[in-house]
């Protein structure tokens, strides 16, 4: 029990000297739940340095799918989110889980798959038809199956398509983050539907090629949102504003639209901070 008390008292000196008290240190830690492709395309580890070191808050950053990151946000477990799922983010907010809900970037989805193609969907427009095709020809499709902004994506296009993927011996789910996805669909030469800030960002090892692209439904839309203070208490409001102002900043809009063209050579991203999703791909 002494040695207890002392280190309390420890602790309690620390925080005197630093000039915080226990409960603002608290508050310096921000819970961002993110989707994986802005953790696997590496754009998080520019950008939250930056922040941490403008703000002196510290981002403990959970990348799971949208829908994972959510939930998260509804049970009061984050504090901010940075997600690609545009319907079930409107009614996340609607519900009154979220707020401040704001435009940050975009990118697209493609369709990958082995070099060979044996569906022979390279160069098809329509995402809806290239769907049709695999499923025609019962070649290997590599789903997330992890409610993630992409899989609502792809699950969108095989209902627009009209048929029922879920169950048949070619279409088979991972379970897992984009990355992870990839190396797997790869690895057994099958298709699947990528963002394309992460398949480039994880190209030079992937046997996947980049098949069908372009088609306006396969647009990516990120928006950051804050998780509501007035459902959860605990949730560091502060933080989470101080977050999502600096998402959609001059400054870090700026970083976004030269992101990975250095090493890639065009950008992963295009921000969209100000801007209106209608306008957007235009």
């Amino acid at each position: 029990m002494k040695k207890l008390m002392s280190l309390s008292l420890v602790v309690l000196a620390i925080f005197l000297l630093s000039g915080l008290s226990p409960v603002q240190a608290i508050e310096k830690n921000v819970i961002l739940a993110t989707t994986t492709s802005t953790q696997d395309s590496g754009l998080l580890d520019v950008l939250i340095p930056i922040f941490e070191k403008k703000t002196g808050y510290f981002v403990k950053t959970i990348a799971v799918g949208s829908g994972q990151a959510m939930t998260m946000g509804q049970k009061g477990e984050a504090d901010v989110l940075l997600v690609h799922s545009p319907a079930a983010e409107q009614k996340f907010v609607k519900e009154g889980y979220g707020v401040n809900r704001n435009l940050v970037m975009h990118n697209d989805f493609v369709v990958v798959g082995s070099p060979s193609d044996p569906a022979k969907i390279k160069g098809m427009k329509s995402a809806v038809d290239v769907f049709k095709k695999i499923a025609s020809t019962k070649n290997l499709f590599m789903s997330r199956g992890d409610n993630s902004g992409t899989n609502a994506k792809e699950k969108a296009i095989w209902k627009e398509a009209g048929i029922k993927s879920e169950g048949e011996k070619w279409y088979q789910q991972t379970g897992l983050g984009m990355g992870q996805t990839l190396n797997v669909a790869s690895e057994k030469a099958a298709y699947t539907v990528s963002d394309r800030g992460t398949y480039l960002a994880l190209k030079k090892r992937l046997s996947l090629d980049i098949l069908a692209e372009g088609d306006a439904v396969l647009l990516n839309i990120y928006h950051v949102i804050e998780v509501n203070p007035a459902k959860w208490s605990k949730v560091n409001a502060a933080g989470a504003k101080a977050f999502a102002e600096f998402m959609v900043s001059k400054d870090t809009q700026g970083i976004i639209k030269t992101f990975g063209v250095e090493k890639f050579g065009s950008a992963l991203f295009f921000p969209d901070a100000g801007k209106k999703v209608e306008d957007l791909g235009k």
